[in-house]
């Protein structure tokens, strides 16, 4: 496990990291309310050179950016309805995965599936601090 504890105008730190070493696959962003899942998704968009506004899918379940880069969001419906729609197979698609909210359970079937995984928990710290704790399966 890596962590980090950077202010916000440091978060490239992190981002760069994580674009150097996990490239496709599935990346699961934890974090209470405002802890910075989107941000995180937004300066990894732009870091790898993709051009579009980044929003929380939270309403439409799934964005996409560029060819290779999917945004999903669980908040509202869990990982019963995602399985239900078929999104999971989406997971297995070439291209880097962010979904927010993952839980546990979504883990290990990406585990179980072979899906390279990696979690990252963000840890609201202060206003302008946060704690990234990154593992990668």
């Amino acid at each position: 496990m890596k962590k980090y504890l950077l202010s916000l105008d440091e978060i490239d730190v992190v981002v760069q990291d994580v674009a150097k070493n996990f490239s496709n696959g599935v990346i699961v962003l934890r974090g209470d309310l405002a802890a910075g899942k989107t941000t995180f998704v937004k300066k990894m968009v732009k870091f790898l050179g993709v051009d579009e506004e980044v929003t929380s899918p939270t309403f439409s379940l799934q964005h996409c950016y560029g060819e290779r880069i999917f945004h999903y969001d669980m908040y509202n419906h869990g990982l019963e309805h995602f399985i239900s729609l078929g999104m999971l197979e989406e997971l297995e698609r070439d291209g880097l995965h962010f979904v927010e909210w993952g839980d546990d359970e979504l883990v290990k079937i990406l585990n179980s599936a072979e899906i390279k995984t990696m979690v990252i928990d963000i840890e609201k710290i202060s206003d302008n601090k946060r704690e990234y704790k990154i593992c990668t399966y």
